[in-house]
């Protein structure tokens, strides 16, 4: 797996990698991270750049709250084992 872009992003870390025909793209906040993975048969031959676009704010913010519950749900793991 390679790296190929990084896209800034103010809360978190956004990494673009490629390995066997598909694009890998890969939050981190904190110690959280997602990844979604997106076959090159699916793009219309746009690379790192169709990638991209997909990325748009709307889907970057449901992310974000997609953190915010994990490390809540996370949080209250931890709590139900604590006595």
């Amino acid at each position: 797996m390679r790296i190929i872009a990084e896209l800034p992003h103010p809360e978190c870390k956004i990494s673009l990698f490629n390995m066997n025909q598909k694009y890998i793209v890969k939050f981190e906040q904190g110690t959280l991270e997602q990844s979604y993975k997106i076959s090159e048969l699916d793009l219309t031959g746009g690379g790192a750049n169709e990638v991209f676009q997909i990325l748009d704010d709307a889907f970057i913010s449901t992310v974000i709250d997609r953190f915010k519950t994990m490390r809540s749900d996370f949080s209250n793991a931890i709590k139900r084992q604590e006595y």
